[in-house]
């Protein structure tokens, strides 16, 4: 985030940024503080291991973020989501923020859309419907996604430059275009712009 923030200078691009942090380590306060003394994060990204949402050490680093203003970026499979939807519940003020649609990469749909359902009840959780570069029925994902978090918690997002290796930038978002066509114009702007800006609070430019 030093980096990052050298970067902006003349320019605050990138607006905001979500930073990293190991919320079971010793040191996790003085990196969190560190983290969101910068103005521009917003979050913190974290992939945890299978248990360690339940697990009492990492749960005293994430009661962390709230207080400090950060929101937590989640990166786990569907299978890790019972776990997330706990964590939801237990601490209903802190943002969660569940990244790649939670990574739907199954042939059979059903145990997903399950794991999701009971995420998507947290009122305080959305979701980032990116990262479906080897997903075989994007429509069908993305509309369940959307089903389920409703207009108001879902966004589109790209994964760049990872999901390059598959797909342009353009391609990606002319998919996304194409399967809420029908959709009503303020979902759209909700899906792809307001529900990103209101969530990361950035800046109307």
């Amino acid at each position: 985030m030093a980096f990052l923030s050298k970067i902006r200078e003349g320019s605050n691009f990138p607006t905001v940024a979500i930073a990293q942090a190991w919320l079971h380590h010793d040191d996790c306060a003085q990196v969190l503080e560190a983290q969101a003394r910068h103005a521009f994060v917003r979050g913190i990204r974290h992939k945890p291991k299978p248990g360690m949402m339940d697990d009492a050490n990492w749960r005293q680093g994430y009661a962390r973020l709230a207080p400090l203003g950060l929101h937590f970026e989640l990166q786990a499979p569907w299978s890790q989501l019972e776990e997330a939807a706990r964590l939801a519940g237990d601490f209903p003020e802190t943002i969660i923020v569940l990244n790649h649609t939670g990574l739907p990469y199954v042939e059979q749909l059903g145990g997903w859309r399950s794991a999701m359902a009971a995420l998507a009840a947290r009122p305080n959780v959305a979701v980032k419907i990116s990262g479906l570069g080897n997903v075989q029925h994007k429509r069908e994902v993305v509309l369940a996604a959307i089903d389920l978090f409703g207009t108001d918690r879902s966004m589109f997002a790209s994964n760049f430059p990872v999901d390059s290796l598959r797909h342009t930038f353009s391609e990606i978002f002319s998919e996304f275009e194409t399967i809420t066509r029908g959709f009503a114009e303020a979902d759209r702007r909700a899906l792809f712009h307001d529900n990103a800006v209101r969530i990361y609070r950035m800046e109307q430019r």
